[in-house]
């Protein structure tokens, strides 16, 4: 079977390709480095071609709220067009569980336009929703720091590893559409105050964590259930301190 992943060289996207190429199936990276660009539409239907499965794992490469509503809703049509020309049958696009919650934030808006462009394409779809990856605890602390603090919100997340969302990828891909969403989320739940706290003294970064309810995540405010699900999500089987042992192990 040909799977096209878009975002193929990506964090999870070269994880999902190694695993389904690892199962027997035709697999195309495609990335705008590969000659498939869904932006300016470039290669798009060369690449579809013959595919029954299509995963769009890109990412925008911006998080100013212009551009992410741009990228989202141009790469979004391109592909959707592409595939619908090309029969594909099933497309699966990774999004983030709170999505619809969070339309403070110009990213959400634009990962919200996304999924509404596949619910009416006709295409037989899959939405999968995350929770927040380990992988990006840097540049969760990055974005609330000032000076030497970090003000972020007790609001809970229940993080997951780049590796645990790889396998659900290639799972959905290998299944039958769902024509809806499905949930996926981390084995353990936190503050995200607390948990990026763990993280930064495990890194042996001397910034000070402060707890604030009204601090912004991307631009929203969150409450306490925001960014995590309790619908009986998939989850992950990777914690927080495996996946710090396994960073370590790697530096």
């Amino acid at each position: 079977m040909k799977i096209v992943v878009i975002g193929g060289t990506g964090l999870i996207g070269s994880k999902t390709v190694a695993r389904l190429r690892k199962r027997g199936h035709d697999v195309l990276a495609a990335s705008p480095n590969s000659g498939v660009d869904t932006v300016t539409g470039e290669g798009v239907a060369e690449a579809l071609a013959g595919a029954e499965v299509v995963l769009d794992l890109a990412n925008s490469p911006s998080f100013e709220d212009q551009a992410v509503l741009d990228f989202f809703g141009t790469s979004g049509r391109n592909l959707l067009a592409a595939g619908k020309a090309a029969g594909v049958r099933h497309h699966i696009a990774l999004s983030v569980i709170g999505t619809e919650r969070l339309q403070e934030s110009g990213y959400f808006r634009g990962k919200l336009l996304q999924e509404k462009l596949i619910r009416v394409s006709g295409l037989p779809f899959t939405i999968v929703h995350s929770t927040q990856f380990l992988e990006f605890l840097p540049g969760i602390a990055k974005s609330a720091t000032s000076g030497d603090a970090v003000r972020l919100s007790p609001a809970f997340v229940q993080p997951i590893a780049s590796d645990d969302v790889a396998d659900a990828m290639t799972d959905v891909a290998l299944s039958a559409p769902a024509n809806g969403i499905v949930e996926i989320s981390g084995p353990e739940r936190f503050a995200l105050s607390e948990l990026v706290r763990r993280y930064l003294r495990a890194i042996g970064d001397a910034r000070a964590v402060e707890v604030d309810p009204e601090a912004r995540y991307f631009g929203a405010r969150l409450d306490e259930t925001s960014l995590v699900s309790d619908a009986g999500p998939r989850l992950g089987s990777i914690t927080f301190e495996q996946w710090m042992s396994a960073q370590r192990s790697a530096a």
